[in-house]
């Protein structure tokens, strides 16, 4: 494992470079002590031919892997058993994977990629979350960036439907991008979760590290569900790269309005499947995945019946909540003090009223005193 760890952090050996190498060494040993007119005949950079030949980072392998276990971390290495095989089938596929968590939990189940704008609108946060959670409830791992907006309401969905979320990230896993969600990675850990990134300990959150961050998320996954991406997002790259790698591209679509819901409305032109609920994902999945998800086909004037059938209201509100709830929406916000003249409460009442919700995990407080509900 040594070596594999010691190829992975030299420097200029990117996946690419590394399968290359292995294709013609046949293990990292061998690349360590190839000559360098064999090296050069690869092209590869004359400073990591240097780096190889002295074999200059063999020790600090051997220190890297202690410092993963002092983690409760593990290494995954490309030719172990280990290693995700929906991972292994893409080109050139990361060398090693460090992992913290329940890895094995995680890549037991299937696993569908759910990814988006980091500056999401709530209808957006909303449909993340809601997909995410009833994804995760039913047996599939969820598996996102752990960027801010669309990636983290699917993580937190995922939590809340009592399953498991994989997130790939762009450092090392001895640290956490962006910072405020901190809390979110011990919610991960904690849930059975767990964190998957290809670079060593100590790396800094480098813009070049996100593009390979995102080869894995679509690597891991049968398919991947693009919630909101404006023209130029980075959610449109991944699809891409999905597509590249023969996954399932789906999509969710958006305000024709909004330029948050541009690239996914592209994506449905283009082909990718419209997705609305958690079975028209399913439904994307191998047959014999979908199969024990999935409940027995019922008759389409049932089915039609389901759809008409009113919103319920959640049980166990008060007669001020239920006021509140029956003007809130999910797709937007709705301001306090339109509340207030709607609902014909008294300040204190809607108050206590919007504070008791927001404890039963009803509602979601948005920036500017607005409020929405949780789906």
């Amino acid at each position: 494992m040594k070596e594999w760890i010691a190829l992975n952090m030299t420097p200029g050996v990117g996946p690419r470079a590394a399968t290359k190498l292995l294709e013609r060494f046949g293990s990292p040993g061998a690349v360590f002590h190839a000559r360098r007119t064999e090296l050069e005949s690869l092209r590869i950079k004359p400073e990591t031919i240097d780096s190889l030949i002295k074999r200059e980072l063999e020790a600090r392998a051997e220190q890297e892997l202690e410092r993963v276990k002092a983690l409760d971390g593990d290494i995954l290495i490309l030719d172990d058993g280990s290693y995700p095989a929906l991972l292994r089938e893409i080109d050139d596929p990361p060398i090693v994977l460090y992992v913290k968590g329940d890895w094995q939990g995680c890549f037991d189940r299937p696993c569908v990629g759910v990814i988006g704008s980091r500056t999401c609108s709530t209808y957006g946060e909303n449909a993340s979350e809601m997909l995410a959670r009833d994804l995760a409830s039913r047996g599939i791992t969820i598996v996102s960036g752990l960027a801010r907006g669309i990636d983290t309401a699917a993580h937190r969905g995922a939590i809340r439907g009592n399953g498991k979320t994989v997130a790939v990230i762009g450092t090392g896993i001895d640290s956490v991008y962006p910072r405020e969600n901190t809390g979110l990675v011990r919610e991960i850990l904690a849930s059975g979760g767990c964190i998957v990134s290809q670079f060593p300990l100590g790396t800094p959150p480098l813009k070049e590290n996100f593009p390979y961050r995102n080869r894995i998320i679509s690597g891991l996954s049968y398919g991947v569900l693009i919630v909101e991406a404006s023209e130029r997002s980075g959610s449109l790259i991944t699809a891409r790269l999905a597509m590249e790698q023969n996954r399932e591209v789906m999509a969710v679509p958006g305000n024709i309005t909004s330029g948050n819901s541009f690239g996914t409305n592209y994506l449905i032109k283009s082909g990718a499947k419209l997705v609305q609920q958690w079975q028209d994902v399913v439904s994307e999945l191998p047959s014999e995945i979908a199969a024990t998800i999935l409940p027995p086909k019922i008759k389409k004037a049932k089915a039609e019946e389901a759809v008409r059938q009113p919103e319920l209201i959640p049980a166990d509100m008060s007669e001020n909540e239920r006021a509140i709830w029956t003007l809130l929406t999910a797709d937007e916000g709705t301001h306090i003090d339109i509340l207030l003249e709607s609902s014909k409460l008294s300040f204190g009442d809607l108050n206590t009223a919007l504070v008791a919700m927001d404890i039963r995990d009803l509602i979601r407080v948005l920036p500017g005193k607005h409020y929405a509900r949780r789906i």
